[in-house]
């Protein structure tokens, strides 16, 4: 019985994290650029991150569907909640990565949360700007290689904003998060 409430448990946190992951999208400036499309500001990277610390690799899960969700929801975004999907999860993934023992989930370390929301957002960076070049630069677009790639250097500033408030909010969320849980003698999963 023990293991059935254990992944009920699972299921619920898994659900309430893609369910932050989804409204914090709603945090977002979106900006269009000169050529090819829009940029955001957005704090949702924060929540992407906090997904994987929090629960570990799992947590990659819960930022694709909150992610992939809210495009849906978007109609400059609908089109590509797949890719969404994969990008958002693969930073969910790659800070949960680093928290893959629960030891390390039950017992964060400020630089270890540090570390895994680094990984996450270099994850994420290297598949966005990879996207925006060949989906929308070259296929949505239809924009030359030369023009896709003078395009990235537009995305740039949105994206360091967005990654070091991930990088500054994410790890300490993580530590005060479960250091409340510990003095409730409670456990996320």
């Amino acid at each position: 019985m023990r293991s059935r409430s254990n992944s009920t448990l699972k299921i619920a946190v898994l659900a309430m994290m893609a369910a932050l992951v989804f409204a914090s999208n709603y945090l977002r400036i979106t900006m269009p650029i000169a050529i090819g499309g829009n940029t955001s500001f957005t704090l949702a990277n924060i929540m992407c991150c906090l997904s994987g610390l929090l629960l570990g690799p799992i947590g990659g899960l819960a930022s694709g569907l909150g992610s992939a969700l809210y495009d849906l929801t978007n109609p400059l975004f609908v089109s590509e909640c797949w890719l969404t999907f994969l990008t958002k999860g693969a930073m969910g993934l790659g800070a949960g990565l680093v928290m893959w023992k629960a030891s390390h989930r039950e017992e964060p370390t400020y630089p270890r949360c540090l570390s895994g929301a680094a990984l996450g957002c270099v994850i994420y960076y290297i598949l966005y700007f990879a996207k925006s070049y060949f989906y929308n630069g070259l296929l949505v677009d239809g924009l030359t290689p030369t023009v896709a790639l003078a395009t990235l250097p537009l995305k740039v500033p949105a994206s360091i904003f967005n990654a070091v408030l991930a990088l500054v909010a994410a790890p300490l969320l993580c530590v005060l998060i479960r250091s409340a849980l510990k003095r409730s003698h409670l456990k996320l999963v």
